[in-house]
């Protein structure tokens, strides 16, 4: 394989990577925080998506408050959006607390609809 054809190969499988992502994002639109009524991408709870060639999918997320009661049935709803994702094929979600979660997280869709300004 040449030089050319290991880079285009690279790129497409990037090109790839990143669609994959854009629909595990979309998917986690999906997953509505009960207490905001705003998901948790836009509330700016989800750290980082990790896909490994396996087909397991690590999210790292933190949530508004350290004690949340809601954090299991958070996790469920994650795991039920990432079965419409046929590369996923199994979830691992992982709370964090650095950085610590603040409303300077959130999208300015989020904002707008909580009236925060």
């Amino acid at each position: 394989m040449s030089e050319e054809e290991k880079a285009q190969a690279t790129s497409e499988q990037d090109q790839n990577a990143e669609e994959i992502k854009d629909r595990i994002l979309t998917a986690l639109e999906s997953v509505i925080d009960p207490e905001l009524g705003i998901d948790v991408v836009n509330l700016g709870l989800i750290y980082g998506i990790d896909l490994n060639e396996a087909g397991l999918c690590h999210i790292k997320m933190t949530l508004t408050t350290m004690g949340c009661p809601l954090s299991d049935l958070l996790n469920d709803e994650i795991n039920q959006a990432m079965h419409e994702i046929p590369e996923v094929k199994d979830v691992e979600v992982e709370l964090v607390w650095y950085p610590a979660w603040s409303v300077d997280k959130m999208s300015r869709y989020a904002r707008i609809a909580l009236g925060i300004h």
